[in-house]
This record gives C-alpha cells, sequence and structure tokens, in this order.
C-alpha cells in the first residue's frame, strides 16, 4: 500500500517581517522510541540513527532517500582488479564539530575499533573482511580485504560505520562529535534532543538553523501533539488508524511509503522447545500475518514469509511455506512430543507494532496451545535482556537495518540460529560481485531460513509520517532508519 498526499498551503507559522514572509528555518520531529545513548557505532538501537545518520554523522559513503549508495566523506574511491583493495580519497576541508579535522587518522581509528576485540558494534561482521586500514596521506585511506566483499560500499554507509574522531570518544553516548551539517546542542533524557546548524560544514548549508526531536512513546499522546501542531512532523507515527483524519485535514499531509523493516516473531532458537524445528515451524504456521497487519497496523503492512524487503528486487515469496493453518501447526507439535502445547515468554518492546501485535500473536499461538507470557519491555530492557541477554522464548522487532539477511550467518546474534551450510552461502555471497550470481545466493539463502523457520516473518513495516503541509523535503521511504533533514525546508 503506497500513497502519498502533500499540500503546500504556505506555512502558517511564517512570521511576517517588514510585510514579507519569511520561512520557518527550526523544526520540531517526534519519535516513539529515545535513543538508548547516542554512538551509532556501539549499539543496535536504530533510534540512535533515526536522530544522528546524516545529520549529525557521516561515514565514507551514505544512503540517499531513493536507497542508492553516494559518497559521503570520501569523494571518491578505487577498487582493485581483484577487489581486495579499497583507495578512499577524503573530501577537503571537513572538520569535526569541536574544530578539529577530519582526516584519514580518523577513518583507520573508526574502523579499527569497529574490529577490535572487544568491540560493542552491533554489526562488527559487515567489516570482518577488512583485514587492514592503511593511512596513505592525510586525504587517503587504503583497506586491504582478506576477500572480495561485494557489499563494501553498502555497508560503509550504515550508521554503524559513521566516522568518529579518538579525542571525542570518551563521551560520544552524551555528547555525540560528528562532520555532519547539524551539530548536538542538548539532550533531556526522556523528552528530547536538540540539534542546529553547524556553521563549519564542509557541504552545502541545509535550510533549517535548529532541530528539536521530541519522543512521545504512546499512540494516543503521538495523536494530540500532532493535531495540537505542538510538533511539525510525526516520523513512524505509532497510531495508523488516526491516518485518514490527518488525510483529510489540509494543515497535514500523510506520507507512506516502504522501510527495510522486516518484523518479525524473533525466536530463540537455543532455547528448547524452539531448537526443534518442527516447534519453529508449528509457530510459523499458527500466525495469521494478515490479522496481524489488519489489527496491529490497521492494514499498513506487505506479509513476508523470510527475511528480505519485499521491494528488493532479489525478493522471493515465501509466504506460501508459513501459511496459516492451525491444525498443521497442532500437528507439527504433537510430532515433536508436544502434544499438549508448551509455555515460554513473549518479550514486547514499546513500538505499536509490538504492544498490539503480541496480543494479537499471544491469542494465536493461544488457539494450538502455545501459551505466550506477554512481557512488556522498555527499549532499553530490550536491547539488556534480549538483545544482548539472550534471555526470552518469543519477541517482536522490526529489523530496519538494509539487506540484512547476513545476521542469520552469526550463531551468536541474539536469536542464535546455527547453521554452516547459510554461513558459508553468506561467505559466497559476500565475495560475489556477478550480480546475477548474486541474486541467486539470495534467493538461496531466503528459502534456506524460510524452510528452517528460524523466525516467525511477520511483514515488513510501513513507513507512516504525520507532517504539516509546509513541510518538504522528507524521505518518503526509509532504505535505512534515519530522519535525514539535510534536504528538508519550509515552503515560502
Amino acid at each position: 500500500m503506497t500513497h502519498f498526499r502533500t499540500l503546500c498551503l504556505g506555512t502558517a507559522t511564517a512570521a511576517l517581517l517588514a510585510g514579507t514572509a519569511i520561512a520557518q528555518t527550526d523544526i520540531t520531529v517526534a519519535m516513539q522510541l529515545e535513543p538508548p545513548h547516542l554512538d551509532p557505532t556501539s549499539a543496535a538501537a536504530g533510534a540512535i540513527d533515526s536522530v544522528l545518520y546524516s545529520n549529525v554523522f557521516e561515514g565514507l559513503t551514505r544512503f540517499m532517500g531513493d536507497g542508492s549508495v553516494v559518497p559521503g566523506l570520501a569523494s571518491s574511491w578505487e577498487i582493485s582488479d581483484d577487489g581486495l583493495t579499497y583507495t578512499f580519497t577524503l573530501r577537503d576541508g571537513v572538520t569535526f564539530h569541536d574544530g578539529t579535522t577530519m582526516d584519514a587518522e580518523d577513518v583507520k581509528f573508526t574502523l579499527d575499533r569497529i574490529l577490535a576485540d572487544d568491540s560493542a558494534n552491533a554489526q562488527k561482521a559487515l567489516y570482518a573482511a577488512i583485514s587492514t586500514v592503511e593511512v596513505v596521506d592525510a586525504q587517503t585511506v587504503r583497506l586491504t580485504l582478506s576477500e572480495p566483499n561485494g557489499n563494501m560500499l553498502f555497508n560503509l554507509a550504515w550508521g554503524d560505520a559513521v566516522i568518529v574522531a579518538p579525542e571525542s570518544i570518551e563521551n560520544i553516548k552524551q555528547q555525540p562529535i560528528g562532520t555532519g551539517p547539524f551539530k548536538f546542542d542538548s539532550w533531556t533524557q526522556g523528552d528530547s534532543i536538540q540539534i542546529s546548524q553547524y556553521d563549519g560544514y564542509w557541504g552545502d548549508a541545509p535550510a533549517l538553523t535548529q532541530a528539536t526531536f521530541k519522543f512521545i512513546s504512546d499512540p494516543t499522546a503521538a495523536f494530540a501533539a500532532m493535531m495540537a501542531e505542538d510538533v511539525d512532523v510525526f516520523t513512524g507515527f505509532p497510531a495508523p488508524e488516526n491516518l485518514p483524519q490527518f488525510d483529510a485535514d489540509p494543515r497535514f499531509q500523510v506520507l507512506v511509503g516502504s522501510t527495510e523493516g522486516e518484523t518479525i516473531l524473533s525466536t530463540n532458537n537455543k532455547q528448547p522447545p524452539f531448537d526443534d524445528v518442527r516447534v519453529r515451524q508449528a509457530v510459523a504456521h499458527a500466525i495469521d500475518r494478515q490479522a496481524i497487519i489488519d489489527g496491529a497496523m490497521f492494514g499498513y503492512g506487505t506479509p513476508i514469509g523470510t527475511h528480505f524487503a519485499p521491494h528488493n528486487p532479489a525478493y522471493v515469496d515465501l509466504t506460501g511455506g508459513s501459511s496459516f493453518d492451525p491444525d498443521k501447526a497442532r500437528a507439527l507439535l504433537a510430532e515433536a512430543g508436544m502434544a499438549d502445547g508448551f509455555e515460554t515468554t513473549l518479550h514486547l518492546p514499546p513500538p505499536s507494532y509490538a504492544r498490539r501485535g503480541g496480543e494479537i500473536i499471544a491469542a494465536q499461538l493461544a488457539e494450538v496451545g502455545i501459551k505466550a507470557e506477554i512481557i512488556n519491555v522498555e527499549w532499553a530492557q530490550w536491547l539488556e535482556t534480549v538483545f544482548r541477554g539472550k534471555n526470552f522464548g518469543l519477541t517482536i522487532v522490526s529489523h530496519t537495518e538494509p539487506m540484512d539477511i547476513g545476521i542469520y550467518a552469526n550463531p551468536d546474534y541474539y536469536f542464535q540460529y546455527d547453521n554452516p551450510a547459510f554461513q558459508e552461502l553468506i561467505t559466497t555471497l559476500n565475495s560475489t560481485t556477478d550480480p546475477d550470481t548474486r541474486t541467486n545466493l539470495m534467493a538461496k539463502a531466503q528459502e534456506i531460513i524460510a524452510g528452517d523457520a528460524v523466525n516467525g516473518y511477520l511483514f515488513q513495516l510501513a513507513q507512516l509520517s504525520v507532517a504539516k503541509a509546509g513541510v518538504q523535503g522528507l524521505w518518503t521511504n526509509a532504505p535505512t532508519q534515519a530522519t535525514d533533514l539535510t534536504g528538508v525546508s519550509w515552503a515560502e
């Protein structure tokens, strides 16, 4: 379902100076989740990128709103014929927000930190092929890979690989210092983050001079804040049932696009009885995806049968392999020696898709004898208990990282899927550059995890945003979890 409605009726909040309308240059953006801290290179929380990606922090490459990867802090690069050497030329005149120069030493520090044994980087595996990072000169850095990796430029565009400086790393979680067009000003925890235009930015100055990110977790409060025009934009609007009301109101525009967010019923593959593929398959057949989309998301979302975005050309529709079939679910449980069912936990983080979807899923599982105890957790608790602690049976979460099926090749990842054949396939995929061969490998990868019912694959999360009518330049789709303000402005 794709729908985009824009009404540019002038900016109600524009100031009048000497009889001339002056376009507004500040903006308040609301979002549901607050970041646990402000270092995108040491956490899995997408809320960090939602605030900081491309605004405060930049990488060697970056994503654009259409999903393309373009130069970032690297103005250009050369790749050797064997695919093992990447030589990046850095932009001139780039400084961090503390006034210090960004150069090849900072790139080396950033990548070495990602690859260190004690690294806390959530996507460290994406960069594992980098064997050495060499400073050629202040404006040139050379990466040598242990094997070719056709995704390297793509991987370097992730928020996990933004460039940071050793001088600011000690306080980065509370005082982030990047190279972007906006600098961090303040963080009132539990309420908001303020950023403002950085005068020393190397590129074109943004139209906005100030931005406030406001955190409103409750869907009812989100609706009230938007209707009262207390906020200018609500990205990831958590109450889809209210969208028709905004759509009919000329004060607002509604943006509905796609995301990279595979929403899944994550399953702890090492915790009995989920270590039995028949039990995981039973869970998959107990789930009515469309009922979840309709009940939790009011129809917004695309059913998926594997961990891959439907808008990707390499996507394979595997929903038929895990169709809603409660009788088959019961038969599989009986075959696994669990005819009477079992009890487990269902950890639900704050997003509406999880809390609302969790209630529906718990009821569906109960119909086949699986009693799931719902445990509502805040985002920081989810990261500690589920993601790091792996202390869960089931959970619901949207994986918003772009084309991230490679996480299934990491047996230490929180759902603990360990399949050597799949790991070998991903290794081959990473070293393959031929487009047709890559497409075939990606199809095979999708089929393997679907067949193993690693997780319950629910739907691709829609990007739902509401904004005042005069706001222009917002991303409709979300190729990565970001609220990129670099091209946002108010209509005059």
